[in-house]
């Protein structure tokens, strides 16, 4: 049993205790954040910033300039976000879920050679293009860039940038000594499942209403 604990929470034994709460506290407000968006719910974006917040933090103290990228950007598109789900499209309806058009997928498309192209200039300019988790930050990045663009425009698609994202990033994370974020997004992949079948279902019923 204590040799099963030193394995996925071994490399705890040398961060900072405050470090260690903060991290488990981000994860919390990461796992209600992914759950009111599950829920089409507003509360996605507060207690998102809150997470993102504290991961800014740490993985700027830790070094991870890709993983602090990503979630400052997380940060500004929330704000974005928060502000789309409640502008109103008429006097009494707010901005529904809907499909990518095809200009947006092209922009999706855009946004992730982009992002791949940033994260790699970054990387090399602090000489962090070191080992192959280098090559998987990028592409981790590019795609959550992508489905956190999409869920602020509250399209359903983003649930699938989600889902692959967060599945590379279960062993990323645990190879990186960070198993309370593992276990993360080892609960994000499962609500990001039940959650793109939640909005599919709440937009083929709005679709057979209209």
């Amino acid at each position: 049993m204590i040799q099963i604990f030193d394995f996925f929470f071994g490399q705890y034994s040398g961060y900072e205790t405050i470090d260690i709460i903060l991290e488990i506290v981000a994860v919390i407000f990461g796992f209600l954040s992914v759950w009111y968006s599950k829920q089409n719910n507003i509360l996605v974006f507060p207690t998102g910033m809150i997470s993102t917040s504290i991961f800014v933090y740490l993985l700027l103290k830790w070094g991870l300039l890709g993983d602090m990228m990503i979630n400052g950007y997380y940060f500004i598109m929330s704000v974005y976000g928060w502000y789309v789900w409640t502008r109103k499209i008429d006097a009494t309806h707010v901005t529904p879920i809907s499909r990518t058009t095809l200009k947006e997928k092209y922009l999706s498309l855009g946004i992730f050679i982009a992002t791949l192209l940033f994260v790699y200039v970054v990387y090399k300019t602090f000489d962090k293009w070191t080992s192959w988790v280098a090559y998987v930050d990028t592409i981790t990045t590019a795609t959550f860039f992508v489905g956190m663009w999409l869920m602020a425009k509250r399209k359903i698609e983003n649930w699938i940038y989600w889902i692959i994202g967060d599945i590379i990033s279960i062993p990323l994370y645990f190879y990186k000594g960070f198993t309370f974020t593992s276990l993360q997004y080892l609960g994000f992949t499962v609500i990001a499942i039940f959650g793109y079948l939640a909005w599919k279902k709440h937009l083929n019923k709005n679709l057979q209403t209209a």
